[in-house]
C-alpha cells in the first residue's frame, strides 16, 4: 500500500507523509528493505522484469523500496518527476555532471564552489577531455563570455560556499536554454525549503543529503532530482552501471530527517539571522555576510528567487587566521566541526579544512581570506549561542 502526495500538500504535510509504502503488516514507520536482491515468481516474470515490462524491483544498486521512498519524498517537496538516490553529496555530483558528458564538450562552472567539486570540473573532467572554464558566477555577462560551442553545462550552487553568494538562477537558465545546455544546481546552502531552481528554469538539482535533509550528523547522502526525460536518458545507465548508489538504511534515516526538515530549518535559520545581527555590530569583526540582511550584495536576486535566509553567516575576523583560530577555540556550545546543516551549531575556517585545497589566489578571488569563518546554526537555545560568542569574542585580541 502506497500514499501518493496530494498536490495540495504543504511541505510540512508532504515531508512526513509523501511517498510512503507499506508493506501487508501495515507498519506505521517506513521499512527497511535491508537486500541486495529480490526474487521472482518464475523465469519469465524475471525476464519480463529485465526487459522493463513490469514493475519491480531488480537489484538494490537500482532501486529498492527503501529508496524509493525516499526519492519519491524528495520528489514531492523538489517538484521533481524523478530523483535518484546516492551514497554522498559528491557522488551526486559527479553523476549528474558526467552521466551527460562526454570528451569534447565543455563546462561553464561558477569558480565560487566546495572544494571537491571544483576538483571535479577543474581536475577530474578534463581528463576525460571535457574542458571547462570558471567564471564570476555573479555577473551573466561572464556566463555568457564563456560560452563555447561545445558548451553542455552550466554547474553552480547559490548560496555559495563559504562566501554565501547568491547566483541569478532564472538568468543563467536562460543563457543556458538559447545554446541547448543543462543548468546543474547545488540547493545545499538554500534547502528546498527557501529555493527552487527548478521553478527558476533549471534542469538538475543535486544535494548532499548529509547537510539538512539528515541534519543530525548521522549520515553521508546525496541526491539528484530532475525530469524524467532527462533521468532515463543520462542517468540511469550511469547510474546503474558506476554504483553510486545509497544502503536502502541510509535512505531511511533520511526519510525520519525529511519529516523534522521544517522545523529544523526554520530555528536554525532564526537563530542564523540573530546571530548575523549580533556579529554585524562587533568591533573585532571585518564584515558579516548573510542571506537574509539588506546589506547582502545579491539582495535584490535573493529578493526574487529565495524565500528565506539561510542557516549559514559567513563572517571576516580582523586580525585574520589567528584572530579565527582564538575565537573558534573558546566557543563552548559551538563545535569545529566542516559539516553544516547540523541539529548542533559548527563553525567551520574554510582556508584550512574544506577549501586548503585551493591556491592562495583561488581563495583569493572567492573572498576566503585568513580571517573567513563559516557559522552553520544549530537549533540550540539562540540566546546560549549569543553568550556563547560574546564570550569568545571577549578573548580575542583587539
Amino acid at each position: 500500500m502506497s500514499k501518493t502526495p496530494n498536490k495540495n500538500w504543504r511541505p510540512a504535510t508532504t515531508l512526513v507523509h509523501g511517498g510512503t509504502l507499506r508493506s501487508q503488516y501495515g507498519e506505521m514507520s517506513e521499512a527497511i528493505y535491508l537486500t541486495q536482491g529480490f526474487t521472482y515468481d518464475s523465469s519469465e516474470a524475471a525476464e519480463a522484469r529485465f526487459k522493463g515490462e513490469n514493475d519491480g524491483y531488480i537489484y538494490a544498486r537500482y532501486g529498492s523500496p527503501t529508496n524509493d521512498m525516499f526519492e519519491k519524498r524528495m520528489c514531492a517537496l523538489e517538484g521533481a518527476e524523478e530523483a535518484r538516490a546516492t551514497a554522498s553529496g559528491m557522488a551526486a555530483i559527479t553523476a549528474a555532471l558526467l552521466c551527460q558528458l562526454k570528451a569534447g564538450d565543455h563546462i561553464v562552472a561558477a569558480r565560487a564552489l566546495f572544494g571537491s567539486c571544483r576538483w571535479v570540473v577543474e581536475t577530474l573532467a578534463p581528463r576525460y577531455g571535457i574542458e571547462c572554464t570558471l567564471v564570476d558566477g555573479r555577473y551573466l555577462e561572464n556566463w555568457e563570455k564563456a560560452i563555447q560551442p561545445n558548451t553542455k553545462v552550466f554547474f553552480l550552487e547559490s548560496p555559495t560556499n563559504p562566501t554565501l553568494e547568491v547566483i541569478d538562477i532564472a538568468g543563467v537558465a536562460k543563457l543556458a536554454n538559447q545554446v541547448g545546455a543543462r543548468v546543474v544546481v547545488d540547493n545545499v546552502f538554500a534547502t528546498p525549503l527557501f529555493q527552487k531552481p527548478l521553478e527558476l528554469g533549471a534542469h538538475v538539482v543535486v544535494y548532499s543529503a548529509t547537510k539538512h535533509i539528515d541534519g543530525q550528523g548521522r549520515s553521508l547522502a546525496g541526491v539528484i532530482l530532475s525530469d524524467k526525460e532527462w533521468v532515463t536518458e543520462h542517468l540511469q545507465d550511469y547510474y546503474r552501471h558506476t554504483g553510486p548508489a545509497m544502503s536502502p538504511f541510509t535512505a531511511w534515516t533520511l526519510i525520519k530527517g525529511l519529516e523534522t526538515l521544517p522545523i529544523r530549518v526554520k530555528q536554525q535559520t532564526e537563530n542564523a539571522t540573530r546571530i548575523a545581527e549580533f556579529l554585524a555590530d562587533q568591533g573585532k569583526i571585518a564584515k558579516v555576510i548573510y542571506p537574509g540582511r539588506k546589506d547582502h550584495p545579491q539582495a535584490d536576486i535573493i529578493a526574487k528567487q529565495m524565500t528565506g535566509g539561510s542557516t549559514l553567516v559567513a563572517f571576516e575576523m580582523k586580525g585574520g587566521k589567528e584572530a579565527a583560530f582564538k575565537l573558534q577555540n573558546a566557543l563552548d556550545v559551538v563545535t569545529i566541526s566542516n559539516n553544516l546543516g547540523d541539529t548542533r551549531s559548527i563553525i567551520t575556517h574554510p582556508a584550512t579544512t574544506t577549501h586548503k585545497n585551493l591556491t592562495d589566489e583561488a581563495r583569493a578571488e572567492l573572498g576566503i581570506s585568513p580571517g573567513t569563518v563559516r557559522f552553520s546554526a544549530g537549533i540550540e537555545d539562540v540566546d546560549d549561542l549569543l553568550e556563547d560568542f560574546a564570550q569568545a569574542l571577549a578573548k580575542v585580541s583587539a
